[in-house]
């Protein structure tokens, strides 16, 4: 029998979480030798500290302030999921002449998603964006400067800030670490979320792209609310009943 009490064996389910993107109550429960319902206890205690969301089955941890993951784990995460959703994005391109791309793994795959039989214009604080475009016929980049964020390799601060401000783009695309009713759009950097929050003041219009997984998940800053975007572009893993419930806020929701 396990002799550690409930905070040890939390903290190593957060852990064990963050480390591998998920954790199963079986395989924890065999791991810390206590029962499934201790564990499942546990995992309620933690969701309701906002360190992770359950799943049936187990849960996967929240990007908070203290944790977030780097581009090379988002690049193998759901990844089919996200090449449908960055596909069904770049779709509600529409006439706009100049685009924002946020830093992310799913931009990314919006940004090599969208159309090079015309003239584009692609603002960015994205390195890896920038790098994938450099060389597409048809596209003009322009890299925000600044301090170059390790694990999601962005620019941030108020070089960056100042930078966006200059400009007026016909649409931003934006993803976040949460989206929430609630909370809105959230992400656990106050740097990141100022960037963000000056790319949605830029632009005209605003889709946010993400996977199921961020839905209900709150981080730490909070950069928008729901209200404030034309479209929400996810999955059909999230509920219809959800997907209506966001789009009573005023978003058009597509879930592909």
């Amino acid at each position: 029998m396990s002799t550690r009490t409930a905070e040890e064996r939390q903290r190593a389910i957060v852990l064990a979480a963050r480390a591998t993107g998920a954790v199963d109550v079986t395989a924890l429960a065999t791991q810390l030798g206590v029962a499934k319902e201790t564990i499942r206890r546990d995992l309620r205690a933690l969701e309701d500290h906002g360190l992770v969301r359950r799943t049936h089955g187990g849960a996967y941890p929240v990007e908070s302030a203290g944790f977030e993951t780097t581009l090379a784990f988002r690049a193998t995460s759901h990844v089919p999921e996200k090449r449908r959703i960055a596909a069904a994005a770049a779709e509600l391109l529409g006439d706009a002449e100049t685009v924002f791309v946020d830093e992310g793994f799913t931009p990314q795959l919006i940004a090599e998603a969208l159309p090079t039989d015309r003239p584009l214009t692609v603002v960015t604080a994205s390195l890896p964006v920038a790098g994938a475009l450099a060389e597409t016929e048809n596209m003009s980049v322009l890299l925000l400067g600044g301090r170059v964020r390790p694990g999601t390799l962005a620019t941030v601060d108020h070089w960056t800030t100042k930078m966006l401000a200059g400009f007026v783009v016909d649409l931003a695309f934006i993803g976040a670490n949460g989206i929430s009713r609630e909370h809105g759009l959230t992400t656990p950097d106050p740097a990141v979320s100022e960037v963000k929050a000056q790319a949605m003041r830029a632009a005209r219009r605003t889709v946010f792209a993400g996977v199921h997984t961020k839905f209900g998940a709150v981080s730490f800053c909070r950069f928008a609310e729901v209200g404030a975007l034309e479209a929400i572009v996810t999955s059909t893993l999230l509920p219809t009943a959800e997907a209506h419930r966001y789009s009573l806020l005023g978003p058009q929701v597509i879930r592909v």
